[in-house]
């Protein structure tokens, strides 16, 4: 694996070019107004199971879509930097994973600045847990769990792989992969970034969420993505995670790929993510 290189020094000028995704691709608005047409339609015709409650708090639900004779279930958390969007804006993305004969449960959480970030990490568990012990009643199989998800979300499922083992009320063996993509896994730029209003973190909490330093409590391999697209901080962010988690976990650098179209090559067959993931079943 190639080294990362050294990280530029964290003013707040670099933090805020690096990681203000939206501005580095001014494009964004068709992604996400593609994506909410498309997601219409698909929980119009696929007859998905919506807002199933994992907790007491409105968006602690689940939408499940399940695939006839599934072979297993993804998991997918949605990004937004942990602060905004909604599991509805990517209910496309199980189209292509139920014709795969894989089910998709896709889970809303809290957002900062309602929660800390360390909450949203609480609900992606307590989410997992409602996955596991109940998915198959609604057509989600859980013999074989793949945990994905994009930005924020690919922070949340690398973050199960470093969850205590005794907070899972299922036996963990039954994750079979993990398809962390885009995701922040180093905290310290957080402290730097205008969003730190919302997320409040100091640098206690900023060191507890970091994960590189953290070894994985579940022994299932990852991918660990970004788009080549991307900042040098998101790939750099993907990049040394994989080292760190080395050999469960390796890194996939998509060329071509920005922070918004990597989302659309997750359910694109042919493209490497997608196949990749696929083949963690």
């Amino acid at each position: 694996m190639t080294p990362s290189p050294a990280r530029a020094p964290l003013t707040r000028e670099f933090v805020e070019r690096e990681y203000n995704n939206r501005a580095l691709v001014p494009g964004h608005p068709a992604y996400f107004a593609r994506w909410e047409k498309d997601s219409a339609y698909v929980r119009e015709t696929m007859r998905p199971h919506l807002d199933l409650p994992y907790g007491a708090h409105p968006r602690q639900r689940i939408d499940v879509f399940p695939a006839p004779g599934a072979r297993g279930t993804i998991v997918f958390f949605h990004g937004g930097y942990w602060r905004s969007l909604d599991k509805g804006m990517f209910s496309w993305l199980a189209a292509s994973w139920v014709a795969a004969g894989v089910s998709v449960a896709m889970p809303a959480y809290r957002l900062a600045p309602e929660v800390g970030i360390e909450h949203v990490v609480d609900d992606a568990i307590e989410a997992t847990n409602w996955v596991a012990l109940n998915g198959a009643r609604y057509g989600a199989p859980t013999a074989r769990i793949v945990l994905s998800g994009h930005s924020a979300g690919g922070h949340l499922t690398a973050a199960l792989f470093a969850t205590a083992p005794g907070r899972f009320r299922f036996d963990p063996a039954r994750i079979v992969g993990g398809v962390p993509f885009s995701g922040v896994f180093d905290f310290e730029p957080m402290l730097h970034f205008a969003f730190n209003a919302d997320f409040k973190l100091d640098a206690a909490r900023a060191q507890a969420l970091t994960l590189l330093g953290r070894k994985a409590t579940l022994a299932a391999p990852l991918v660990v993505a970004a788009g080549g697209g991307e900042s040098s901080e998101f790939q750099r962010q993907s990049r040394e995670l994989a080292a760190a988690w080395a050999p469960q976990a390796r890194s996939l650098i998509l060329p071509g790929h920005d922070h918004f179209s990597i989302v659309d090559s997750f359910a694109e067959r042919r493209q490497p993510l997608y196949e990749e993931t696929l083949a963690l079943f």
